[in-house]
């Protein structure tokens, strides 16, 4: 993009809730370049009442997420002047700030009416603007969503610019959720949710091991992959969905699983149903890329890049495609979001459409994020 390079920060927090990412970006006329990064664990009180209001019900729900909204304002705030901090920067170094928020609820067209669907990120951008001394970009997903889209993968665009080649290459974020991006030479991307990445895997480490998540997918790796409960899993009619498509925690979560567990009334330990889990999302995945034609290459960004076996049944699954993470193609897989929130920001400012309506099924590109001036 032509112009002088111009420093950004990206702020993520995904469905997996880990914590907060931030990546210092620059942007010019060549490719953007990452410049600094730093993650900040999201505090377990945070984490649970996250949660709850993940799902409809509760006593003061709007009092919760107003009051949540807030702190989580002030956490990305924090997180940001940590990170301008470690790289020496002051607040007047940077244009700008884009905030991904944290996704409360999400219920696109297919699972409400195009007219009332709605996507709700919270973590209160004028809190950062304020805190930080950098304007701020923050609701990127509810312009694309008016627009008749789902709002989400809203990466695919960034993956473009990023890691387009002359093959044809699936980009795959596996985060809490999976989702694809495939870069054909020439050609707009296109993209979609595949279901499930890390979220049912972790849920089912927490319950059995008190552990955040499977290490490397070590405890997956030990165990057997129940194929009938598999079967199972793979029913749910999200899967048959033709794109665009996009799902989160409203579709893929605990309850539903031990449900799906109690109908099929399996006999089999926790740890192989792990492995199916795993399963699960290698085979999600890969039937996603299959499906798509001649891709030639994958890379893998994400927390799920850190997962071996899980890298290793997706190298099985789709040989004898080239299977790597994004850190080959020079950004390291778990920065590669916050990154793309920053590039968004840029998008913004300069009042170029960041949507892709080829990935998001909107009418028409539009122009991401609302500003809040510092």
């Amino acid at each position: 993009m032509a112009g002088p390079a111009m420093l950004y920060l990206g702020l993520m927090s995904g469905t997996s809730l880990d914590g907060v990412d931030a990546a210092l970006l620059e942007v010019g006329p060549d490719r953007p370049t990452l410049r600094g990064v730093h993650h900040r664990p999201l505090p377990q009180e945070l984490r649970r009442e996250i949660l709850a209001l993940n799902r409809p019900g509760g006593i003061d729900e709007l009092d919760r997420m107003g009051q949540l909204d807030r702190r989580l304002g002030q956490l990305f705030a924090e997180t940001a002047t940590q990170l301008l901090r470690h790289t020496g920067l002051a607040a007047d170094d940077l244009r700008a700030i884009g905030s991904h928020g944290q996704t409360l609820r999400h219920r696109p067209p297919g699972m409400l009416p195009p007219e009332l669907a709605f996507t709700l990120q919270i973590g209160d951008p004028a809190t950062i603007a304020e805190h930080t001394g950098i304007l701020t970009v923050a609701d990127f997903r509810r312009r694309d969503l008016a627009a008749g889209g789902q709002g989400a993968p809203l990466v695919p665009a960034f993956h473009q610019a990023m890691f387009a080649g002359t093959v044809h290459r699936a980009i795959v974020n596996i985060g809490g959720m999976a989702n694809i991006t495939l870069l054909a030479s020439g050609q707009a991307p296109t993209g979609f949710d595949t279901g499930p990445g890390n979220v049912l895997m972790d849920a089912w480490c927490r319950l059995h091991l008190q552990q955040p998540h499977d290490e490397g997918g070590r405890w997956a790796a030990g165990g057997q992959v129940d194929e009938a409960l598999l079967d199972a899993l793979l029913q749910h009619p999200f899967f048959a969905q033709p794109p665009p498509k996009s799902t989160g925690r409203e579709s893929f979560h605990l309850p539903w699983l031990e449900q799906v567990l109690e109908q099929h009334a399996t006999t089999r330990e926790p740890q192989d149903i792990q492995a199916t889990l795993l399963e699960l999302t290698a085979r999600s995945i890969a039937r996603a890329i299959q499906d798509a034609g001649d891709v030639a290459e994958v890379y893998c960004c994400g927390g799920g890049a850190h997962n071996r076996f899980l890298l290793e049944r997706l190298t099985r699954l789709l040989s004898p495609r080239r299977v790597a993470t994004t850190e080959v193609l020079g950004l390291h897989p778990d920065w590669v979001e916050a990154a793309a929130f920053g590039w968004l920001a840029h998008l913004a400012l300069n009042h170029q459409p960041g949507s892709v309506p080829e990935v998001t099924g909107a009418t028409a590109p539009r122009i991401l994020g609302a500003i809040y001036p510092a």
